[in-house]
């Protein structure tokens, strides 16, 4: 008792540093240990990187209570790696899983699988489909940020930057993904009400070549293009590319969104304007500690939270 209370102050402390409410994790635990799966996209990312880092942490203060695997992709792209992924847990009888969907429809399938096999499903980074979960009558809980909401965070700043009417692009992670169309809503919303002309949208699938490939696109087609925002930094690293490669540096501002560490030196010199950092570390363990709450306390997938926001910051660039 005395260990279990010493884990839970320290538990209590990591979470409170990361601004999340702390559960309250039952004493009683069935026969055995839980098994909990977080399952991410891009395992070479540094995004996953920080979800997997933390939620290694955060077990080893709970390893008495369940045991956590992590697995993923090799790619942003390989959603049917993560569905196969997905159906193995299922068939493994894994306690709960924590997913960060490649795809917000095409997982959804396998999210149905698990749910039905008495799998406990929390969905971090990107929400599934909400129409496909309703017409199978089952609810996941989105563990995240607005991802809208932090899209018009940096648009906005980059709108003090701005005239109106000046001509602006839009690059997109995956179209299929919730999260990127909410970045994208996000981004076209804050420049509409600043006056601003969004004059191309196009996708990066959230990687850097074709983050670059979109932003050369923009920029030949476009002479008077002002601003990139590029819904993740791996894009906006790719857009600082063709900006340079097409000798505007300088003359167009270039957002992103994640506030990867690999960034740092291109907000610092002002290549990059802003970010958005969505604390992907706090997102990893308190939806690792949704999962165990829901475990402990015996409830059920239908009355979990169905949005359990976590928080964003703005980070600009030091140069400008």
């Amino acid at each position: 008792m005395v260990q279990k209370t010493r884990r839970r102050v320290l538990m209590a402390g990591v979470l409170a540093a990361s601004g999340l409410a702390v559960s309250t994790i039952a004493e009683a635990i069935p026969n055995g240990k839980f098994t909990i799966a977080l399952v991410l996209k891009s395992l070479a990312d540094p995004f996953s990187v920080a979800m997997s880092s933390a939620a290694e942490n955060y077990q080893k203060h709970f390893a008495s209570q369940f045991d956590l695997n992590v697995v993923g992709t090799a790619t942003e792209l390989d959603t049917a790696t993560q569905i196969r992924i997905v159906d193995d847990l299922t068939d493994a009888h894994t306690s709960a899983i924590v997913l960060a969907p490649t795809d917000s429809k095409a997982l959804v399938p396998a999210v149905i699988r698990a749910i039905n096999a008495g799998v406990i499903v929390i969905a971090i980074d990107n929400p599934l489909d909400e129409a496909d979960l309703d017409a199978a009558h089952l609810a996941v809980p989105f563990v995240g940020p607005d991802n809208r909401k932090g899209a018009e965070m940096v648009a906005n700043y980059l709108a003090t930057k701005l005239n109106r009417d000046d001509e602006v692009g839009i690059i997109e992670g995956l179209t299929r993904d919730r999260n990127a169309q909410q970045r994208t809503e996000g981004f076209r919303s804050a420049m509409d009400a600043a006056g601003m002309k969004v004059v191309a949208v196009a996708p990066g699938d959230y990687v850097y070549a074709k983050g670059e490939a979109a932003a050369a696109t923009m920029l030949a087609q476009h002479p008077r293009l002002r601003a990139l925002l590029c819904g993740n930094d791996n894009m906006a690293t790719g857009a600082v590319d063709a900006v340079r490669n097409a000798h505007r540096t300088g003359s167009v501002y270039i957002t992103g969104y994640n506030n990867n560490p690999a960034i740092k030196a291109l907000l610092n010199s002002g290549r990059i304007l802003a970010t958005v950092d969505q604390f992907a570390a706090r997102q990893a363990v308190f939806g690792v500690d949704v999962a165990l709450k829901a475990l402990t306390e015996q409830t059920r997938q239908q009355d979990l939270s169905p949005f359990i926001e976590t928080p964003l910051q703005l980070v600009k660039s030091g140069a400008r």
